[in-house]
């Protein structure tokens, strides 16, 4: 039988254009153990976790006239030293020119002719660090067949790097004839693989537009109810280019946990959770930027966040693989006060989670093909299949191990997210707690967002207001 995409994976192939590559990145730094981190060692440990995730030597295939989707079949000529790179930046390389060859090797378009992914080795950090960026297509993250190499070479503890002898064997590929004798064959026998060989290319987009409305429905119609109000036009939704800037940064933990536990004046935030001062951090660094660009902002004015979240189980634990939600957040950028900022973000999520207008674990599956390990790559995902007009931007929070992962036998010191544009809109925040701090990767289009660097250093304002929980 053949390996098809599923329509949802496919609309990701037809959704990307030379503006918009549909791929999930990310950023991991690490200190230089005493042995030693080399390009070679990279390759062994990249080709021996290979061997569980299967769909990294495979590459997209087209059935002959469309007629029927795409299908996943073996490279043969699968090459890793082509998939994983290496690179350097001029000693002592800063994270100012680590994110700027970030920006640019994330703007380009992965070869469809290939497996869609790339690791970049990149030797020269200040303070004797390195740093493994990756490149995956959100067609291949499916979280079943496919997960982020980010996640693939970590460990909880440090493991000695030896290659294993290789016993892959790619499976003969099917000329064109028999793809088409295939994809008849399992259309005949399939229904709905019929239905869905009929529709064939761009027919798969109008299915993501009823997934969204199937789970709209499932969901108390959030969705419906975010279409019927659009989002705000601000200077976050513009046409963008190819070319993105991108800014990392690196802020405390505790700083997150302290705002929680604060009473301010009479009004106990018990109920506040860290992501609600995510957000009315990046709230507060919002309204600052806008005011810096002259930009008008009433008491009312607002701006609407996509919020994939991943949220407590019902042992109290909140870790990836667990529950998981999508929200539309009016972010309160109007509210001069920092702790107000806090209060309405905060009631607007309880809202959000207590009367139906959160997606659900399962309905944001069927929406978007969430699966746990890759919650990054569901949020992307999820703004990809929906409406640039119903949100102006996506900020994907994800919490991480508080515990040290290695990658081999180097320590990873920081995991910074990047998530792709959807058309029309000029920013993505990801967010990834990890060991004591939280790891933000802000990915902008280069041209709408020449002050990304302003944004960055209001972050770092914002959160220093909470901080201090002065209004």
């Amino acid at each position: 039988m053949l390996d098809r995409l599923t329509p949802v994976d496919s609309s990701f192939l037809y959704l990307e254009g030379p503006v918009t590559a549909m791929h999930v990145g990310s950023v991991l730094v690490f200190d230089t153990p005493e042995e030693g981190f080399d390009y070679e060692t990279l390759l062994d440990l990249v080709s021996n976790r290979m061997a569980y995730v299967h769909r990294y030597r495979q590459r997209v295939r087209q059935v002959p006239a469309g007629l029927g989707g795409p299908v996943w079949v073996d490279d043969a000529d699968f090459d890793l030293t082509y998939h994983v790179r290496r690179s350097g930046l001029p000693r002592p390389g800063t994270m100012e020119q680590l994110s700027e060859f970030v920006a640019r090797i994330q703007s380009r378009l992965l070869d469809r002719e290939r497996p869609l992914w790339e690791v970049y080795l990149v030797e020269g950090l200040q303070d004797d660090r390195f740093a493994i960026v990756t490149k995956t297509h959100q067609a291949m993250v499916d979280g079943v067949h496919g997960l982020d190499m980010g996640q693939v070479i970590l460990d909880a503890s440090p493991t000695d790097v030896a290659p294993i002898v290789q016993t892959w064997t790619p499976a003969p590929e099917p000329s064109d004839v028999e793809l088409l004798t295939r994809s008849a064959i399992s259309t005949v026998t399939s229904p709905r693989r019929l239905w869905d060989g009929v529709r064939g290319g761009f027919t798969d987009l109008r299915h993501t537009g009823a997934k969204v409305a199937e789970v709209g429905r499932q969901a108390g119609t959030a969705l419906v109810r975010t279409a019927a109000s659009p989002a705000p036009h601000t200077p976050l939704n513009a046409l963008v280019g190819s070319a993105r800037r991108v800014r990392l940064i690196d802020l405390d933990l505790e700083d997150f946990r302290a705002v929680r536990r604060r009473k301010f004046g009479a009004g106990d935030l018990g109920h506040v959770t860290v992501n609600d001062v995510v957000l009315a951090t990046l709230t507060g660094a919002l309204r600052e930027w806008l005011m810096t660009r002259g930009e008008p902002i009433s008491a009312a004015s607002t701006l609407r966040a996509m919020v994939p979240l991943s949220v407590e189980d019902a042992a109290g634990d909140s870790h990836v693989g667990g529950p998981v939600v999508a929200a539309f957040v009016d972010l309160p950028i109007g509210e001069p006060s920092p702790a107000m900022r806090l209060q309405q973000v905060s009631f607007r999520m309880v809202k959000q989670l207590s009367d139906g207008r959160a997606i659900g674990a399962a309905g944001l599956a069927g929406l978007a093909g969430f699966a746990a390990p890759t919650l990054h790559s569901m949020a992307a995902r999820a703004a990809s299949a929906m409406s640039r007009r119903m949100f102006n931007l996506v900020i994907s929070n994800v919490p991480g191990p508080q515990e040290a992962r290695y990658a081999g036998p180097a320590r990873l010191i920081a995991s910074y997210p990047v998530i792709p544009l959807a058309q029309g809109q000029a920013l993505a925040v990801g967010l990834t707690s990890y060991d004591g701090q939280v790891h933000l990767g802000l990915n902008a289009d280069r041209d709408a967002m020449t002050d990304l660097e302003v944004l960055a250093e209001c972050i770092d304002s914002a959160l220093a207001e909470l901080v201090a929980g002065d209004d």
